[in-house]
């Protein structure tokens, strides 16, 4: 093991050399980035020479905490600019390269044994390859928490069911279906209906250019998972073309209430109710 007082030397050394590297770096990508990027990675070049540094002479446990933290932060700035992981390790592996050459001379200088030299240097290397593993692990966690909350709200987005009495609500179905959507419609449609507490719901096609034979069953099977639920539903907006469909599927029409438009549905429910 590296003599304690030479390591802390070298260390120091880092330490010393932490404003001209980070100012260095800083000349080096001055249109790489924009200024809010460059304010931040100005901060973090600090912080990551501080832990290089400190790392040839801390306890590694104690080096692993603090470049955590630092990690994290990286990655809450990157998540939140939309910023691609390739900043960071871009930085993380730039000042491997400055930092190795100020302990190679370091090294030389004290004439370091190469097993003291191997020492060093393994050290430093562990801690830069445990930065880029905590900044790989924790930036894809976190952007793949994004992406799913982001598609989550998507998809409630575009299938939106609208409470307009105390027992009947209406989703309104608008644009392109395909299999895929409808069957996201049919998964939605369940939670929502049911955490809204109706006994009604009116499923409406009026904005739905195409439904093929595919698209149509999917939709038939939401109505019979929402029967078998004690909740009644009503299609309304059914163009000609589609009901051509339904006939063709073998759909008993008699079965499901139809109406050519909401507003019918609605005042015929209203009607019965009253």
């Amino acid at each position: 093991m590296i003599d304690p007082t030479k390591a802390k030397i070298i260390s120091e050394q880092i330490l010393l050399s932490k404003k001209s590297l980070v100012d260095t770096r800083t000349t080096e990508t001055p249109n790489q980035y924009t200024p809010q990027v460059q304010e931040n990675l100005y901060k973090w070049r600090h912080n990551l020479v501080e832990i290089y540094a400190y790392s040839i002479i801390d306890n590694l446990d104690t080096s692993f905490s603090i470049l955590k933290d630092w990690g994290d932060e990286a990655v809450n700035f990157l998540i939140n600019l939309d910023l691609p992981l390739d900043i960071a390790i871009d930085e993380v592996r730039t000042y491997r390269d400055k930092i190795g050459s100020i302990i190679k001379n370091q090294a030389d200088q004290f004439k370091l044994s190469f097993d003291d030299f191997y020492g060093v240097i393994s050290r430093f290397n562990f801690v830069v390859d445990r930065a880029i593993y905590w900044l790989s692990i924790s930036y894809t966690s976190r952007y793949s928490k994004r992406y799913n909350a982001l598609e989550a709200l998507n998809l409630e987005l575009s299938i939106p069911v609208i409470k307009i009495t105390e027992e009947i609500g209406v989703l309104p179905l608008i644009g392109d279906i395909d299999t895929k959507r409808a069957q996201e419609i049919m998964e939605s449609a369940l939670t929502k209906v049911n955490q809204l507490g109706l006994s009604h719901v009116i499923i409406d096609l009026s904005g739905v250019p195409v439904i093929d034979t595919m698209v149509a069953s999917r939709l038939f099977k939401v109505s019979d998972a929402l029967n078998l639920t004690g909740i009644k539903t009503i299609f309304t907006g059914i163009r000609p073309e589609i009901a051509v469909t339904m006939v063709h599927l073998g759909i008993n029409m008699k079965e499901i209430p139809i109406f050519s438009s909401l507003h019918l549905a609605v005042k015929k429910m209203q009607n019965t109710k009253s």
